[in-house]
């Protein structure tokens, strides 16, 4: 099937809404909150054994599918009202190849970076194949995500920060970053999936998501610190060259988390977005960062004082 043959609804949908990547962390985190909401799902994982128990008894079905191998797409896709992306945004021209259903995806505000990777490139890609589709669609671009279960953003910082005497940081984590909590994350993919299905949504659209302020780094570094009970670290300046090197170097030391000269050298751009069509399009106002901080963090200390 190929875009010139797709009919795209132009009326309310229903019926179930399929969700790619169902067993990964917003994934999983969708699955819970649209089957609590009563929405049928269909969940499309590369191997059964991923998902959570929980989601497969309470799914319509579970699917495998392998988006790198586009044969298997339309079988595992057949009866979507609603087909939901939540893996990379590349694998979007094969989505909308192998369906005519309407489409929510992620993407990223990697698109916006300044030293263009295969993941922001594979973003932008997913994103024109959107707008030269038309059907209805929404295209949400997340900042880092933290305060999913097993995260690597800021649970893998915290590990770090704690093994850490003093925190070097390049050009002193002036750079600004606006984190959006998981849950907000799950919020805007539901109300995209409202909009689409209430009709509302006429050709493709595309949404930044974020946190509703930008904060430098170093601030949002101490505050992860506070939250995470782990004091304080003094902070000192490095140049961002020096601490790509020294990546290099800790990746030999076990027990560090390991950060890549390309994370080192995107914290030096700024990360500053305007929430307002978010906010107006989406209905959904963004978790202050120490309240999803704070959430996150005592959950996690309440997980370890368990029996």
């Amino acid at each position: 099937m190929t875009p010139d043959d797709i009919t795209h609804p132009t009326t309310p949908t229903s019926g179930p809404v399929c969700i790619i990547g169902a067993s990964g962390r917003s994934g999983a985190a969708l699955c819970r909150t649209l089957l609590a909401q009563g929405q049928q799902i269909i969940a499309v994982v590369r191997s059964q054994g991923n998902l959570a128990p929980d989601i497969a008894q309470a799914c319509q079905a579970v699917r495998i599918a392998d988006l790198t191998a586009p044969g298997t797409l339309a079988l595992a896709f057949e009866g979507a009202a609603i087909v939901v992306n939540t893996a990379h945004a590349r694998h979007l021209p094969a989505i909308l190849a192998a369906t005519p259903a309407p489409i929510v995806a992620l993407g990223s505000t990697r698109k916006f970076t300044n030293w263009p990777d295969d993941h922001g490139r594979g973003v932008l890609a997913g994103e024109a194949a959107l707008k030269a589709d038309g059907r209805p669609s929404i295209l949400l671009h997340p900042t880092m995500i933290y305060g999913a279960q097993g995260e690597d953003n800021v649970q893998r910082l915290a590990k770090l920060l704690e093994r850490l005497p003093v925190i070097p940081l390049p050009g002193g984590g002036r750079a600004l970053v606006q984190p959006i909590d998981q849950r907000d994350v799950t919020r805007c993919v539901v109300a995209a999936i409202r909009l689409i299905q209430s009709g509302d949504v006429t050709g493709p659209e595309s949404i930044v998501i974020a946190g509703p302020t930008a904060v430098a780094y170093r601030t949002f570094v101490r505050m992860v610190l506070y939250f995470a009970e782990l004091g304080g670290r003094p902070i000192i300046s490095l140049p961002g060259w020096m601490l790509m090197a020294l990546s290099h170097v800790t990746r030999r030391i076990r027990r560090l988390p390991q950060i890549a000269p390309e994370e080192i050298r995107r914290l030096l751009e700024d990360k500053n977005f305007d929430v307002g069509p978010m906010e107006h399009r989406l209905g959904v106002t963004p978790i202050p960062l120490a309240n999803g901080l704070h959430h996150l963090f005592g959950r996690r200390s309440h997980e370890k004082r368990k029996p």
